[in-house]
């Protein structure tokens, strides 16, 4: 049976709540996940909202596959979804691996992208999606899953990724 993992855009929180990381008006990837070289991962959800107050021009989300990693980042280890039996995560951390944006990222150039949503969301606003049982994407071995945003003005963020392997 497989196992499932979430991952944040921060820290796990300890004493302190989950951290929420600053948009910016040029790309952005708030979270990666690097699939490892054994097996490919399967999204099941995804999610994201934002601490603006007013209402303004929409933020383009995407949730997408790369073949090149974003670099610089903090790395971070998956948390246990469900069976809290389950072995730790093979997408392992790193700064060029599983990791969130501590606001020094490198985008990397990217020559081949899958896109598995994309969405403008109000500034006010949340986002989530399950996708349906049987048709929910893959990540093959060897790629990267990134949440990526593009902000029209400054905003916070917090988003998260649900797979299994």
């Amino acid at each position: 049976m497989s196992k499932q993992y979430i991952a944040f855009n921060g820290a796990s929180p300890t004493t302190a709540g989950q951290v929420k990381m600053a948009c910016t008006t040029s790309i952005n990837t708030l979270l990666q996940v690097a699939t490892p070289s054994t097996c490919p991962i399967t999204i099941i959800e995804w999610g994201i909202s934002f601490d603006g107050s007013a209402a303004a021009v929409p933020v383009l989300c995407e949730l997408l596959q790369t073949d090149v990693a974003a670099t610089a980042g903090t790395s971070l280890t998956p948390t246990i979804w469900g069976d809290p039996n389950a072995p730790p995560s093979l997408c392992v951390g790193g700064t060029g691996a599983t990791m969130f944006n501590d606001g020094a990222i490198t985008e990397g150039t990217i020559t081949a992208v899958r896109m598995f949503d994309c969405q403008l969301i109000a500034p006010t606003n949340q986002y989530f999606k399950q996708f349906a049982l049987g048709r929910e994407p893959q990540v093959p071995v060897s790629k990267f899953l990134r949440v990526r945003v593009t902000a029209p003005a400054a905003v916070n963020a917090i988003c998260y990724v649900i797979w299994e392997e």
